[in-house]
C-alpha cells in the first residue's frame, strides 16, 4: 500500500522538476513519517489529504498579511489531527515531544546517541585516519 500523492490540488506537496522539494531536514522526515504510517495502517489516506486540506484553508482564511506560507508545518498538523483522531498518539504526548524537541539547541536534529552528551563532532569520528587499510 503506497500513499496516493497528488500531483495537482490544494494537498499536493512541493515539487520543482517533478521532484518533491524539502527546505528543512524536518519536512522530509514529516513527509516519510506520514507516508511510512499510512503504508503501516494507522490511517488511511483520504482521512489525512482531507486533514491536510482543512489545515490549508483554515490558514487561508485567518491568516495575517504577515504569516508566511509553511506548507510541512500544516502537514505536520495534519498528521498530529488525524493520529490524535485515530487515538495512535494522544494529544499531549504530542504536546510533550513537540516541547522536548523545541527545546534542543538550533541545528542539532538527531538523537543524543544513548545519552552521550558530548560535542556533535567529537562524537562521530567521520575520518579514517584510525582505521587500518
Amino acid at each position: 500500500m503506497t500513499a496516493p500523492l497528488n500531483v495537482d490540488g490544494p494537498a499536493a506537496p512541493p515539487r520543482s522538476n517533478g521532484e518533491l522539494v524539502f527546505a528543512e531536514p524536518w519536512e522530509s522526515r514529516a513527509f516519510g513519517m506520514a507516508v511510512a504510517l499510512h503504508e503501516a495502517g494507522a490511517f488511511a489516506w483520504p482521512r489525512f489529504q482531507a486533514a491536510l486540506i482543512s489545515r490549508i484553508r483554515a490558514w487561508e482564511d485567518g491568516r495575517s498579511a504577515d504569516e508566511a506560507w509553511d506548507y510541512y508545518r500544516l502537514w505536520l498538523a495534519a498528521l498530529e489531527d488525524v493520529l490524535t483522531e485515530q487515538d495512535v498518539v494522544r494529544a499531549d504526548e504530542v504536546t510533550t515531544r513537540a516541547r522536548t524537541l523545541d527545546g534542543r539547541p538550533a541545528g542539532h536534529d538527531h538523537g543524543d546517541h544513548g545519552g552521550d552528551h558530548h560535542d556533535h563532532h567529537n562524537h562521530h569520528d567521520h575520518d579514517d585516519h584510525d582505521r587500518p587499510h
